[in-house]
């Protein structure tokens, strides 16, 4: 999708390669359109309760935050957000932390996360930079790098780390020149063996039954590599492990890191008194292989739930 940038605007654009790699299409001109409409005065809450789509959901609930609404944030810290997009968790960063610097492949996303907080660009706290993380020259490091539904297209999108013995080393090398030496990573990224996808939910990427589950087979064999790639517990901190990360600190979102309702941890997990409902199905048709409320009774029981969560939220240190 070819995009004029706009020079009037206060985004940075050198990196920009004329071309949005990443789109959900027609939808994102309706979003822009919301959030420059005299009518809504760009408020998220009145967007929701005229437009009840998904996408509509998911870029404006302020939901969304209550992923890291609970996080040891502070005012006098700072925090490069990969992958911004239209800038549901941005709002929430500008708010707890003193400076935040946005990147994203596409602009037209960035031009909808800049009109959402364009009020905090002139007090030179809020920077957004469009273009690819493997060309973007930032001097600057900070106390966070977010990686929020990102790093499942780490292969995709950064095309040197193929060559890489893990696959990741490039991404995660470039991800540590950003830190400070006591900075921390910040990861959410889906399960691959979520319980919902044994119970018959689609792959939130792919949209194919038990894909993860598989290990992507479909994809395997296409010449850039697989579109998309998610872990389980343990691939994911072997990653981690084996790129530098040597403090790692795990929650477990549910009924996803999306639209959490709690964020549990290592220490306080779910007890056998926990009522855990069905989660919501985003993605259309699904199979309804069995009941995950009953089934996570059970897995709670033997002390499974980290490995079968939904969702992962990491935070992770060299």
């Amino acid at each position: 999708m070819q995009i004029e940038a706009n020079t009037n605007i206060n985004i940075n654009t050198k990196y920009y390669s004329g071309s949005d790699l990443y789109s959900e299409g027609a939808i994102e001109d309706e979003l822009l359109k919301m959030v420059t409409s005299d009518t809504v005065d760009n408020d998220p809450q009145e967007i929701l309760r005229n437009d009840n789509r998904f996408s509509v959901l998911y870029h404006f609930s302020p939901q969304r935050a209550d992923l890291l609404r609970w996080f040891p944030f502070s005012k006098d810290q700072t925090l490069l957000e990969i992958g911004a997009g239209c800038g549901a968790l941005t709002g929430f960063f500008l708010e707890r932390l003193k400076r935040v610097v946005a990147i994203d492949l596409s602009y037209k996303r960035s031009l909808i996360n800049y009109h959402r907080h364009k009020q905090h660009i002139k007090d030179l706290n809020f920077e957004i930079i469009v273009g690819n993380i493997d060309k973007i020259e930032i001097c600057e490091k900070f106390d966070f790098v977010t990686l929020i539904g990102v790093l499942e297209y780490a292969k995709k999108f950064s095309p040197n780390s193929h060559s890489d013995s893990n696959g990741y080393e490039h991404f995660f090398n470039l991800i540590k020149k950003f830190l400070h030496d006591n900075g921390k990573l910040i990861i959410a990224i889906e399960n691959k063996f979520g319980l919902k996808y044994w119970a018959g939910h689609r792959e939130d990427h792919t949209g194919r039954y038990f894909d993860s589950i598989e290990g992507y087979r479909h994809q395997h064999g296409q010449d850039d590599g697989a579109e998309v790639e998610t872990f389980g517990l343990v691939e994911l901190k072997n990653l981690l492990l084996s790129n530098g990360f040597s403090n790692l600190q795990f929650y477990y979102p549910y009924p996803d890191y999306k639209f959490p309702i709690e964020v549990y941890s290592e220490e306080l997990k779910p007890s056998v008194d926990t009522l855990l409902g069905s989660p919501p199905n985003y993605t259309g048709e699904m199979l309804e292989v069995f009941s995950i409320p009953h089934a996570y009774l059970n897995i709670i029981k033997n002390d499974q739930f980290d490995f079968f969560s939904n969702s992962f939220l990491c935070v992770a240190s060299i």
